[in-house]
């Protein structure tokens, strides 16, 4: 049926289950799209917002996350003589946005609570009180410049991406570029339906701030050579990196295990007011292991070293073995400190016990736990509900006294000792029950006799397990203010000598995180929405979890090197992310977007899922398990820019990250092949076993060639086997990319479903149709180099960029004046 589709107005799309099968015209492929109620046929490119309810690829689903659907339709000849029906979709992503909105907002308030921490250290020295106030100055900086972005971002409106032309814009420097989700669905007579899907995006990179001095990977080298002078200079204690992050971990440790062992805590004393010994139980056990594990956490001589550090950056510093300390000896205390251990040691770890030796207890050392004392009679003061210990003990660390290097061990012990007074009463209660006594071994009378005294047996649970548990609460509450004192101190120490190119250097990180989460939380659920019914990936997904491959088509030359190495380091720091599928409150597209929650250490990305789909999922995705993803980059440059570096510059960069990121996936096949059966991967027309493809992978990666397009290909081709996501991009998203994306899926055509021969540079020629405007399409399978001079300078149609960009380019520009200037010299020579 045709007609003209002028003055028709488009309601919606619908999937044709007819096509014509009659013979094509070269060149000229039909759009099959058409609307229902006026059974009319559609333009070649059919732009909707919404999908008809039988569409697979515009569910409800996924219409709270993916936008503005694009579609093209194509049917193309096999071997057989039969016809195939290709279906095209692109679609925005709202994560573009709103990702970095939550980065933002997680980004201000970890700032602020760093500025907090850092007033908590309470008195310090002149020296490290000024350091102190011009650290809180920057971070305050940063979060006014974090908040004025937040604002200008919260006001935008319209579509879902940002363009190339936008890339240099400042409240945009968060936004990936071009950020767009692809599907390709392919229908054939004898297969069933097949779909392949790559999300395209610009390179993630701080492109407002520029790569005059390189990319973030050149430029955290250098600072880090640098802070070693720094520390020297600001009499600060050098951290390397493994310290810093450790003093990270520790604190993020104890703020996240302290509310649950108080949480916990509560649990016991309420199992112990109903009297039930198997509540009991099951709250000790749990309550037992997360006190473990915070132990476990403290026992770091990072903590000590850091302790002893931050008293001597007190006034009145004291140690046991200076006899005599003058009153106004306070503005050289921390020289004083760096005399015996430290002096020596500048560009080394934190010292370990510098100088002092071990002494008795001093006045203000916490009291040994006295573990029978279990009738409350404790000499501590009770804390509050919430587990926090009373604002008097606080100041926990003595300034104007000598300081007891081991008192810090004596501290995290108490917290052991006091649990084992927990686990001890709740045995002596289990063994006052008849019940119990046949069921369980009791603990001999002579044990209990050392740690609990004589209690009536008939008493309340409660008033018996109360101090003991009170005492446990302020002994871990204790040990988080020390803790978070000495780590605080350490990140001070860190930011002091990294001023003020440290916090440009994690702005300029922030921005390059905020745009690689976006697109792999944008490519994490458009897998996730696709595999829901697959039990096989499901499993996987649990199990081992699912690659990221990210395709980079940048040059190792100029400004893009810069754009190469931001993008190493944000892609790298995607291994701190994990994600987590919850159910979601209602079916209301506002209630399914994803939510990001942690701080710049550990990320999760929790992805919502409606009731009814949340139900089908195996339990341990529904019991909330963290699911990881490994992301992996390999790049290989194929523009003009490209063959200058081949031939004079410098391509170590490519060839390292080619090499590093082999290493990741080839770990990453390995576990899953321990862990995943191979029913579970997805199977494919071409047979050639996985391990095979990772041998020719790797030796591609050590092979000295220009513009080596075999390990895209095989990490493409690798990713898919693994039921991967897959991300193409180049500098904007734009020409580069969508080449290599409309070469791969006629690839796919040919390789997995029988494509002619004769139909595969139509095919090509149609997916670039509105590119090429009917010129000669070059192949890059046989000429990479000169497939990029073409792509370079005719965006493709599934961009739609104005007609007027493509008509100038300044690259042919320069080569036509050239060529024009000695054509003229020899003509009139």
């Amino acid at each position: 049926m045709r007609g003209s589709s002028d003055g028709v107005l488009a309601v919606g799309t619908v999937l044709v289950s007819r096509v014509n099968t009659g013979e094509m015209e070269e060149g000229n492929m039909d759009h099959i799209t058409a609307d229902v109620q006026q059974a009319q046929k559609c333009t070649l490119v059919c732009e909707s917002s919404q999908g008809t309810p039988n569409d697979k690829d515009n569910s409800p689903l996924t219409g709270a996350v993916f936008k503005n659907p694009v579609c093209k339709v194509y049917k193309f000849q096999t071997v057989d003589s039969k016809w195939m029906l290709v279906r095209e979709q692109m679609e925005e992503c709202t994560l573009s946005f709103s990702i970095p909105r939550q980065l933002l907002h997680l980004y201000i308030q970890e700032d602020m609570r760093r500025i907090q921490e850092l007033r908590d250290l309470g008195e310090l020295s002149p020296h490290w009180d000024n350091l102190r106030k011009e650290v809180i100055g920057r971070y305050g900086q940063v979060i006014a410049a974090y908040q004025e972005t937040l604002a200008e971002l919260n006001k935008i409106t319209g579509p879902s991406f940002k363009p190339s032309c936008s890339k240099a814009q400042r409240y945009l420097e968060f936004i990936p570029i071009n950020l767009h989700t692809q599907r390709m669905r392919v229908t054939c007579p004898r297969q069933t339906d097949a779909f392949y899907d790559v999300i395209t995006v610009g390179a993630p990179a701080a492109h407002f701030q520029g790569f005059k001095g390189g990319g973030l990977q050149r430029l955290l080298s250098r600072h880090e050579a640098e802070k070693k002078s720094f520390s020297t200079a600001y009499q600060c204690i050098y951290y390397s990196p493994e310290h810093t992050a450790k003093a990270q971990e520790v604190l993020h440790s104890v703020g996240h295990l302290q509310p649950l062992i108080s949480g916990l805590a509560d649990q016991l004393l309420q199992a112990a007011q109903q009297h039930s010994m198997a509540g009991l139980r099951e709250a000790l056990k749990t309550l037992a292991g997360k006190t473990e594990q915070f132990v476990h956490a403290l026992k770091d001589e990072l903590v000590k070293s850091a302790l002893l550090a931050l008293h001597a950056a007190q006034p009145g510093y004291v140690t046991k073995n200076q006899n005599q300390t003058l009153p106004g000896h306070q503005g050289h205390s921390h020289q004083d400190h760096q005399s015996p251990s430290q002096r020596g040691q500048q560009g080394q770890s934190p010292p370990q016990n510098p100088g002092h030796s071990p002494g008795q207890p001093s006045a203000t050392d916490s009291p040994v736990v006295v573990c029978n004392n279990v009738d409350g009679g404790s000499q501590t003061a009770p804390i509050r509900e919430d587990g926090q210990a009373p604002l008097k003990r606080q100041d926990s660390i003595p300034c104007h006294k000598e300081y007891d290097e081991e008192e810090w061990d004596r501290v995290w012990a108490d917290v052991a000792k006091s649990l084992n007074c927990v686990i001890a009463m709740v045995d002596k209660l289990q063994e006052q029950e008849p019940i119990n006594n046949n069921q369980e071994q009791p603990i001999p009378k002579q044990v209990l006799a050392d740690v609990i005294t004589s209690h009536n047996p008939e008493g309340d649970w409660r008033e018996q397990l109360c101090p003991l548990v009170v005492r446990l609460k302020e002994c871990v509450a204790e040990v988080v203010v020390r803790a978070r004192r000495a780590m605080t101190f350490v990140l001070l120490q860190e930011a002091a000598c990294s001023i003020p190119q440290g916090l440009f250097l994690k702005q300029r990180r922030d921005v390059v995180f905020s745009q690689a989460l976006a697109a792999l939380a944008c490519g994490f659920v458009m897998r996730l929405y696709a595999g829901m019914e697959d039990k096989g990936f499901l499993r996987q997904l649990h199990l081992v979890g699912l690659v990221a491959q990210f395709e980079s088509l940048l040059s190792t030359y100029s400004e893009e090197i810069g754009m190469l190495e931001d993008m190493e380091v944000g892609i790298s720091d995607l291994h701190r992310v994990a994600f987590k599928i919850t159910q979601a409150k209602t079916d209301d597209p506002c209630d399914l977007q994803p939510v990001v929650i942690g701080r710049r250490d550990h990320y999760t990305v929790e992805v919502p899922l409606p009731r009814l789909v949340f139900q089908t999922l195996p339990h341990e995705i529904k019991e909330g398990k963290a699911l990881q993803v490994y992301p992996v980059l390999f790049n290989v440059g194929i523009n003009e820019q490209q063959t200058i570096a081949d031939r004079f510059g410098d391509i170590s960069l490519q060839e390292r990250i080619n090499q590093r990121n082999f290493e990741i996936l080839d770990s990453y096949y390995k576990s899953l092949s321990d862990k995943v059966p191979s029913e579970c991967l997805p199977c494919f027309q071409t047979q050639t076993d996985l391990k095979d493809l990772l041998g020719t992978l790797g030796q591609n990666v050590v092979t000295k060639k220009r513009k080596n397009v075999e390990i895209l290909w095989l990490a493409g081709t690798i990713c898919r086997r693994l039921n991967g996501i897959r991300f193409t991009s180049c500098k904007s998203a734009k020409d580069r990319t969508s080449m290599s994306v409309t070469l791969e899926q006629c690839a796919l055509l040919r390789d997995e479903h029988q494509l002619n021969k004769d139909y595969f540079i139509r095919a090509l020629d149609c997916m670039r149709s509105r590119l090429t405007q009917g010129e000669v399409v070059c192949q890059w399978d046989s000429d990479p180099e000169a497939a990029c001079s073409v792509a370079e300078n005719k965006p493709a149609s599934r961009h739609f960029y104005p007609i007027a960009l493509l008509l100038v380019s300044s690259h042919l520009l320069v080569v036509w004046l050239i060529l024009s200037l000695v054509f003229l010299l020899a003509k009139y020579q």
